[in-house]
């Protein structure tokens, strides 16, 4: 069992070595693949990095193709995870299934935002399984998933332009106290949404307090 977890690690880590040779195209591959079925090796982000590196002009075209690749590859989930429903989530532990279910169905889209942002060992593909099982709109998805791995994608993008070899050692040392900064951002926004929201709704049904109170008299 083992020896057959190796090989195919293998298969993949070559497959994905030869995917970069073709550049924007092989990325996007390699990002479809490591959202769809299993995680490679340093995934899309490395590779970013690396092209960005070798070729800093075409860096938009790399992060183009990464968040497409990855957007692309976590629909696939998300269908089978609407098909399945909860089901596709039991290769999860309960606790790791209960608390992302948890927050996908109360905060949706800032949720899954988070979760494309956030580097490993963030449970990510079982945030889009979630999404998929509680059937989120489509287009929420699609939304929360693009903003989320265009600035992750962006990010690694820049340093490998600014930084070069230093990129890939600076993101992995400094990218969980950015990812932490990105989530508080992330959380005020949702809140003052939410603030802003309960204090129309106020507004609203004081109007109509008002209004019938008038009309009453």
């Amino acid at each position: 069992m083992n020896f057959s977890l190796i090989t195919v690690g293998g298969v993949f880590k070559t497959l994905q070595a030869g995917l970069i040779a073709y550049g924007a195209v092989g990325l996007f591959l390699i990002a479809l693949m490591d959202a769809a079925l299993i995680p490679l090796p340093g995934g899309p982000d490395v590779v970013v990095m690396a092209l960005a590196h070798h070729s800093n002009s075409m860096t938009p075209l790399y992060v183009l193709a990464a968040v497409a690749g990855s957007t692309l590859g976590s629909l696939i989930l998300y269908s089978i995870a609407r098909a399945g429903g909860e089901a596709a989530l039991r290769r999860f532990s309960p606790e790791k299934r209960a608390r992302a279910m948890r927050m996908v169905e109360k905060y949706d889209f800032w949720a899954l935002l988070l979760a494309a942002v956030l580097p490993p060992p963030f449970p990510f593909k079982l945030f889009v399984l979630s999404a998929g099982a509680f059937r989120m709109k489509i287009w929420r998805f699609v939304s929360a998933l693009i903003i989320g791995r265009g600035f992750r994608f962006i990010l690694e993008g820049l340093a490998a332009v600014y930084y070069g070899e230093m990129a890939a050692d600076m993101i992995k040392q400094h990218y969980p106290k950015i990812g932490l900064g990105i989530a508080a951002a992330i959380v005020a926004i949702f809140l003052g949404n939410l603030l802003r929201s309960r204090r129309r709704d106020a507004e609203i049904e004081d109007g109509q307090t008002s209004s019938a109170n008038r009309q009453t008299i």
